[in-house]
């Protein structure tokens, strides 16, 4: 027996009748289970009609809407500060008081000889009247007051420069100087900014200029408040091309009443050129090949790879201009997995 073990005929021939039962009659629960343990797990997007709109991107500084640096208009020493540093002060306020105790004396002593001089015009003109005084001694009281109110006026003007006044509303900067200090002509004692509205100027390409307009809103926004966006309307648009960059120059204005924005500040600014009415998908529902794009279109749980036209983007989405059509649904996860005519199962985007 161990040198050759037989089979009947019997035996094999009873052997493959069970086989060819178990076959015929295996349960199609199980087969069609066996079929879906193949198909890959993928999230779905319905192509429907969205509004888009189409963007021109710039980048500006932000500017203050009225920006001075406060210095002195004459040489002297400081007498008083009446600021301290990011002050907010008023039109008018006196920032600072250089010496000014000469022309203080000089003011003083004119008011003194003036009113002297404007009693004696009066004793003389009621002399005049009753022919007591001459003309020509009422002539000469009339100018030695006039001259006295010259040089009057003349005083009050220097003392006047010798008190430097925030000429607008808006926010002081860091103080320069110290009580005591040499300050001439030029030299920086602090900045004064109007922050209540920001300025932005800004490029627009050439063949961007039909689509913008003054009173036009745009909507910009900052690195330092990354979740922020500020609107803003166009206030102005140059006169003239650039010849060498082939744009123009727009200024916008952005309502900063939280004083949020800061001269000097980089800004992106967004202009809204047209909102178009077309199909829109997210961008990951994108396979690119070479320079084609295409996308994997479901039906009836199976996918088939269509070449689609792209048209603008925008970040995270595009327009599609030609390959489907509104109620197609595409695959937007797990695209990698998938092959013309593979097998999926849709899932929502919480259980991917």
């Amino acid at each position: 027996m161990s040198k050759g073990l037989k089979f009947s005929p019997l035996l094999i021939g009873l052997v493959v009748c069970v086989a060819l039962v178990v076959y015929l009659y295996l349960p199609k629960e199980t087969e069609e289970k066996s079929q879906t343990e193949f198909a890959a797990s993928v999230v779905t997007h319905v192509v429907k009609k969205e509004e888009f709109e189409i963007l021109v991107e710039a980048l500006g500084t932000a500017t203050a809407n009225e920006s001075v640096m406060i210095t002195a208009q004459t040489s002297d020493v400081i007498q008083k500060l009446h600021f301290e540093d990011s002050d907010f002060v008023k039109k008018g306020q006196l920032l600072v008081e250089l010496n000014n105790k000469v022309e203080k004396a000089r003011i003083a002593e004119l008011d003194v000889s003036l009113k002297e001089a404007e009693r004696q015009l009066k004793r003389i003109s009621d002399l005049a009247k009753n022919n007591v005084a001459s003309e020509q001694l009422l002539d000469e009281q009339e100018a030695k007051v006039k001259t006295l109110t010259a040089q009057y006026v003349v005083s009050e003007t220097q003392l006047k420069e010798l008190q430097i006044r925030a000429p607008f509303d808006g926010l002081l900067g860091v103080r320069e100087v110290s009580i005591g200090a040499y300050v001439e002509p030029g030299d920086t004692i602090t900045t004064l900014d109007d922050l209540s509205t920001i300025k932005v100027d800004f490029d627009v390409a050439e063949v961007h200029l039909s689509s913008i307009a003054i009173g036009q809103n745009i909507r910009s926004t900052s690195i330092a408040y990354a979740d922020e966006t500020f609107e803003g309307k166009i206030a102005s648009i140059g006169s003239r091309i650039d010849s060498s960059t082939r744009s123009v120059k727009v200024r916008a204005v952005i309502d900063n009443k939280d004083l949020k924005l800061r001269p000097g500040m980089l800004l992106q600014i967004l202009l809204q050129k047209q909102v178009l009415n077309t199909l829109v998908l997210p961008e990951s529902a994108l396979v690119p090949v070479e320079d084609k794009q295409f996308v994997f279109k479901v039906e009836d749980n199976k996918v088939s790879k269509v070449e689609v036209e792209v048209g603008s983007r925008k970040p995270g989405i595009v327009e599609i201009t030609k390959g489907l059509k509104a109620g197609d649904v595409v695959v937007t996860e797990g695209t990698l997995k998938l092959r013309d005519g593979s097998s999926i199962k849709a899932v929502n985007s919480s259980e991917a």
